[in-house]
């Protein structure tokens, strides 16, 4: 049994943060936590980020996980503190985030009674996170903080939540581990499983791989290059697996589903096998279900058993780690497979990528944009970060921006979540500060969290954020317009919020951009000044995003332009 030495409650927090490696936190203090600061201050070598909204705090430790592989580490008090995590913890918890987030809560005694800033922060993360703690006394505390990291990092990574009285922080006593101890060992696939998965792999003539963010996350990206040259077979991408392959290898096709590539749409209904790996069948990357990839055989493999067959019965499901399983499935097809068997699928691809292919508009005034995105593609290198708000913007990133490399390329998807991209890049930077961080955005989801940007400008941040301004919510309007007869309602964002003095009154540098030109000069000057700056590009009002796979539609429903 571990034994302590007298610690007080925060100083217990404080040793365990430092003993999992904890060298960055997020968020906003507050009187509940104030005993946890004080050690912290003590402490010295741990850097506090102070944000300027909890919400944001959230998505800057969630940027810094998915950009890491490691927890991401926010604290906030009670009350409103706690609430204002909700959204962004429900976004780790959707997107699979090892994010952890300690609230302050009133004094174990005044639980339940309606004290100064109470909430009952413990029933509303139920839903919202992989685990979640109320520790009353010292061993509790312990044995949430000895176990949240570990329920966070292992098997599907997801965020935890530890709520910690007051007087809980100022106890002191030497605590010990005796409550529970959380323990993970990955299901390891039989060998009947493998080699039934190889054999319909290689008896396949027209194989498509599927990666979703399961990939990423287990680091088998490489596995998955090597499996699908060995095969011949291309890859398509959920939004989450954007990166899994690096998005110039010929076999890869980009992103599959809504606002998917052509050539990865048709391949999935053309396919005969689809290996799914790490990706859950959400309904945005498969259209209505009865209609995906309806004449292939499916195997799905997934860390988490209860996702086999929640959406998809797969002919074959494999429950394990995406690494373990591919290299084994690679290991038995090496020896199965006869080189050249899908000569004929291949060149159906080289065709499919073909028509995959977009037409830019360098001379377009207002700049469209895809044409913005495209040309970001030529001031990120591979070592550098591309974050994304949420809507067109969003879309145009998945479908013009090439992403050469896992984790490069960070989005919310499950939750969808308007003002991610912004503090989610400031994440990202305080773990590589001598990477570049772009935030791709559109005004709407820009004015969610522009206050996060004295954040990026007070701490030696500097991200680059480019704004595809429509004066609209774009995505909204686009909907309104293809499936409600343009009646537009509450979308219009009329412009007079003008970007570049808003950014400029919060310290950062920004310019407007109207052509290509400046476009490609204010980004040179930008990255060469190595300044956090706002580039407002007026785009075009109601260009809209194409493919498109109208709500409750199959794939094979796709609308490539109206």
């Amino acid at each position: 049994m571990e034994v302590f030495s007298m610690v007080s409650g925060a100083k217990l927090i404080v040793d365990k943060l430092r003993e999992n490696g904890v060298k960055t936190i997020f968020g906003i203090p507050g009187g509940a936590v104030l005993p946890l600061f004080d050690e912290i201050y003590k402490a010295g070598d741990i850097e506090f980020i102070l944000t300027r909204h909890e919400q944001g705090a959230t998505h800057m430790a969630d940027g810094y996980a998915r950009a890491t592989g490691k927890a991401g580490v926010v604290i906030v008090t009670s009350g409103p503190g706690a609430t204002n995590l909700a959204t962004g913890i429900a976004n780790a918890f959707l997107d699979s985030s090892p994010v952890i987030s300690m609230a302050g809560q009133v004094p174990t005694s005044s639980i339940g009674y309606d004290a100064f800033q109470e909430a009952n922060i413990f029933s509303m993360m139920i839903g919202l996170t992989k685990m979640n703690f109320l520790p009353r006394n010292l061993n509790e505390l312990n044995s949430a903080l000895e176990n949240a990291f570990k329920i966070a990092l292992s098997g599907r990574p997801g965020p935890v939540h530890i709520d910690i009285p007051r007087d809980v922080q100022l106890m002191e006593g030497e605590p010990k581990n005796n409550i529970f101890s959380y323990s993970y060992n990955p299901p390891i696939p039989s060998d009947e499983e493998i080699f039934l998965a190889s054999k319909m792999l290689v008896d396949a003539e027209r194989p498509v791989i599927l990666a979703g963010g399961g990939v990423i996350m287990s680091g088998a990206s490489g596995e998955l290059v090597a499996l699908a040259e060995l095969l011949n077979a291309p890859v398509v991408t959920t939004l989450m697996g954007k990166g899994s392959i690096p998005e110039d290898h010929p076999l890869s096709l980009g992103c599959v589903g809504m606002h998917g590539k052509l050539g990865a749409i048709r391949a999935v209904q053309e396919s005969d096998v689809i290996l799914a790996v790490g990706a859950r069948f959400s309904d945005r990357s498969t259209g209505k279900l009865s209609g995906f990839a309806p004449r292939a055989k499916k195997i799905h493999i997934d860390i988490d058993k209860s996702e086999i067959g929640k959406l998809i019965k797969p002919d074959i499901g494999i429950v394990g780690d995406a690494k373990h399983v591919l290299s084994r499935l690679y290991s038995n097809l090496v020896k199965m497979v006869q080189r050249g068997k899908a000569g004929k699928w291949g060149e159906r691809l080289k065709q499919l990528k073909r028509e995959s292919e977009f037409l830019y508009d360098y001379d377009a005034i207002p700049i469209k944009p895809s044409t913005v995105v495209k040309i970001l593609n030529d001031f990120v290198t591979p070592s550098d970060f591309v974050t994304t708000e949420v809507g067109q913007c969003q879309m145009y990133a998945s479908l013009h921006f090439l992403a050469k490399r896992p984790r490069q390329f960070i989005s919310s998807g499950g939750l969808g979540t308007m003002g991610f991209g912004l503090p989610a890049a400031i994440g990202v930077k305080t773990a590589f500060r001598e990477q570049k961080v772009f935030d791709i955005a559109g005004d709407g989801s820009f004015f969610m969290t522009c206050n996060q940007i004295p954040v990026s400008v007070d701490y030696n941040l500097p991200i680059i954020v480019v704004v595809l301004n429509n004066y609209f919510l774009g995505m909204v309007r686009q909907w309104q317009e293809l499936f409600y007869g343009k009646r537009y309602i509450a979308v219009d964002l009329k412009g007079k919020a003008d970007i570049t003095k808003v950014s400029e009154g919060f310290g950062a540098k920004a310019f407007k951009v109207t052509r290509v030109s400046e476009l490609k000069e204010y980004l040179q000057t930008a990255i060469r000044e190595n300044e956090t700056t706002v580039i407002d590009v007026i785009v075009e009002r109601e260009d809209n995003v194409f493919p498109m796979i109208p709500p409750a539609a199959t794939l094979d429903e796709v609308i490539l332009g109206r």
